[in-house]
């Protein structure tokens, strides 16, 4: 596993060196995209505007277009020397409760590694923040952009959470939201409901099984079978219908837990 940034992570006067890696991957199947009429793959690339021809990586460079139509190129050094600080340490500014941070915040976790000389003091703030429940408000700079993060803890590593700065979050005023009213009896039954379903968190339990679905079609395909389409249809529960249906819900509920 390959580190994405090396740096160090700083609160007060202590400086951790480390090392951050992804802490998730994706496990969407590798598919290409194909001409429909002989199979053949859909490449892109990079063309010049003008010319037509191909460029390699090596001579693309960033710019920023102006007023004037002309651009200002910036180089490497350009965008470490905006915030040289920022570009190496992921500084903790504050620190908040977990319960605090809305879930929508959230973008991508990241491991923290700390860097030999570093272990103590890494011990030093995982212990720290494991005891107190508390996440560390952080920002740094990756990949040529900042990033606003949560320092805290899983299992026995430090892990740092990038998540969306405010202006990020889109306002719910632009979704159309319901002005129904509900009964106090329909909400009592509906909290029964949920204290039935209440259990401890365990994500190991839940697997991506719609890979594994879409590997089958693929197998079966392979074998010159045609798969045979599925059928699903959600009907909407009408109002007068709730209550009938959460009765039936929590009444499922107990007799599986009885079982």
């Amino acid at each position: 596993m390959r580190s994405i940034w090396n740096g160090s992570i700083s609160f007060g006067l202590v400086s951790i060196p480390v090392k951050l890696y992804s802490a998730s991957e994706s496990r969407k199947l590798d598919l290409d995209m194909l001409d429909r009429h002989d199979n053949a793959r859909i490449r892109y690339k990079r063309v010049n505007e003008d010319t037509g021809e191909e460029v390699e990586w090596k001579d693309i460079v960033k710019g920023f277009k102006q007023d004037d139509e002309d651009y200002v190129v910036l180089e490497k050094e350009d965008f470490e020397n905006a915030n040289l600080k920022k570009s190496k340490t992921i500084d903790i500014e504050e620190f908040v409760e977990e319960d605090e941070v809305a879930e929508v915040l959230y973008k991508k976790p990241y491991f923290l590694e700390p860097q030999k000389e570093g272990g103590k003091s890494y011990n030093l703030l995982r212990d720290a923040l494991k005891k107190t429940g508390k996440l560390g408000v952080a920002t740094f700079v990756m990949r040529q952009k900042e990033h606003l993060s949560l320092v805290g803890v899983y299992d026995k590593a430090l892990v740092l959470h990038v998540i969306r700065f405010a202006e990020e979050i889109r306002e719910t005023k632009d979704i159309k939201l319901p002005k129904t009213k509900v009964a106090k009896k329909e909400v009592d039954m509906a909290i029964s409901l949920i204290d039935q379903y209440t259990t401890k968190f365990d994500p190991d339990k839940y697997k991506d099984v719609y890979n594994d679905q879409l590997m089958k079609i693929i197998e079966s395909k392979s074998t010159g079978k045609k798969p045979k389409p599925q059928k699903f249809k959600d009907e909407p529960t009408e109002a007068k219908d709730l209550m009938a249906k959460l009765k039936a819900s929590l009444d499922k509920k107990k007799k599986s837990k009885a079982s």
